[in-house]
């Protein structure tokens, strides 16, 4: 046994560990897990745990398929919501098949194999989100609890020790937070996650996405990720920032350029704004994500770069000139429903290839975009994102580049998931369409 499992063991034991929890994520983002006692980790750390594997597929389960799930021994972290006695701990795990083959249909695989091929470029990926997310007072209905908007305190938000008990929470789990706030709309909010490797930020994506749950049960109200749970207020996204170094130098950074961004920043830019309708179910993968992305709402329409437009595609924040390292590029439409390993994976992929092939980039944009048509922008230049999940679908299946970055077996269950969903939509009698329609048809 190596140093990192024998010291793993040791820590389990000094916590008084009674049972870890192996997490795994699925196809769709959502975060799995089963328990195994202390007496069984030694065993599970060597070997791995057997488990049924179909899980991973998302919705579209058809049999069962044996797995093998092999804990991550850098992720080994105790539950501070769990008692002190008989505590229990968590480590992400990386799937197997049983002939210890690793599984092609793992998201968190694919990242681990798309950052493998940008180090032998030289490169190393670093993102840091904006995460932000409802509390309400159930999951019934989205009853809000307060009126706040940007930044407001008390009596405007109610929620704020909720908030502080997430960030709290996170810090006991070893997650750096920048900073937290009361977000636009009522009862929404933000938290900002320290850069780190990417990896290292889509495990802090899934564990947020938990603790914030866990919070709210633990106050009896609910913690949601949904895009667009209120129709006339902002929806919730999930901007990723986004940074490639080399050699410990932001590649990023040009203290000659007038926002510092470099020219391989202006190609890996071009390479986002070419391929984002390739992406886009990706980062935006629910019939509700859609819903989010309409103008008047603070989310990104069309395709567009500006280093001061909230409503961009792509944003270029402002970076002085003595921290280099600050250097990063903003992607704008992913939303905290999305599956992390495979967002990063994608838009990785994507900016890479705009370096690469050196694309060109087009002239940013100077003002918002609010108060022009749809057809008038695209005359102006910017394309439309795509206005549903089956539009972005069609590309999304269609793009060779997304094949070769995730894999034919991520893509084609990911593919069957979301036109079960689309399916399933299309079926379903909306309030819109009974007020609408029923008193004139």
């Amino acid at each position: 046994m190596d140093k990192d499992k024998e010291y793993v063991l040791k820590l389990a034991h000094e916590n008084r560990v009674k049972f870890v929890r192996l997490w795994f994520t699925d196809i769709l983002g959502f975060l799995k897990s089963f328990a195994i006692t202390i007496d069984e980790l030694e065993d599970a750390l060597i070997e791995g745990v057997r488990f049924d594997g179909s899980t991973l597929q998302g919705f579209i389960r058809r049999d069962e398929a044996e797995m093998i799930a092999l804990p991550d021994t850098s992720t080994f972290q105790i539950l501070p919501w769990r008692p002190r006695e008989d505590s229990v701990a968590r480590m992400f795990c990386d799937i197997y098949t049983t002939d210890m083959t690793p599984y092609e249909g793992d998201s968190r695989y694919i990242l681990k194999q798309n950052l493998q091929k940008a180090s032998e470029k030289g490169y190393t990926f670093y993102t840091g989100p904006e995460i932000e997310f409802f509390f309400f007072k159930s999951s019934t209905a989205p009853d809000t609890l307060d009126r706040g908007g940007y930044y407001d305190l008390t009596p405007l938000d109610v929620a704020s020790d909720y908030r502080r008990q997430t960030v709290l929470t996170l810090e006991k789990m070893g997650i750096g937070v920048i900073t937290s706030h009361h977000e636009g709309a009522p009862s929404q909010h933000e938290i900002d996650l320290r850069h780190e490797d990417a990896l290292t930020t889509a495990d802090n994506i899934m564990t947020f996405r938990l603790v914030a749950k866990e919070i709210g049960l633990s106050n009896n109200i609910y913690a949601s990720f949904m895009p667009k749970p209120l129709a006339d207020q902002n929806g919730s996204g999930m901007h990723v920032h986004q940074s490639l170094f080399r050699n410990d130098e932001n590649i990023f950074f040009d203290k000659k350029h007038p926002a510092h961004l470099s020219q391989t920043g202006r190609h890996y830019i071009a390479g986002l704004l070419r391929h984002c309708f390739e992406f886009f179910a990706i980062t935006n993968q629910w019939v509700n994500s859609y819903k989010r992305l309409q103008h008047g709402f603070e989310a990104p329409t069309h395709i567009s770069w500006s280093t001061r437009c909230d409503t961009s595609l792509v944003r270029v924040p402002q970076c002085k000139a003595d921290k280099p390292n600050a250097m990063r590029v903003e992607l704008r439409n992913p939303d905290p429903a999305c599956n992390p390993y495979l967002v990063f994976s994608a838009i990785l992929a994507s900016g890479l290839k705009g370096i690469e092939n050196s694309y060109d980039i087009p002239e940013p944009l100077e003002s918002p975009l609010d108060t022009a048509s749809r057809s008038e922008l695209q005359k102006m230049g910017y394309p439309p994102l795509p206005m549903q999940l089956n539009e972005a679908v069609l590309y999304l299946a269609a793009s060779d580049l997304m094949r070769e970055t995730l894999g034919r077996k991520i893509i084609d269950t990911f593919v069957e998931n979301k036109l079960l969903e689309i399916d399933k939509f299309n079926a379903h009698i909306t309030d819109y369409e009974i007020n609408e329609y029923l008193p004139i048809l």
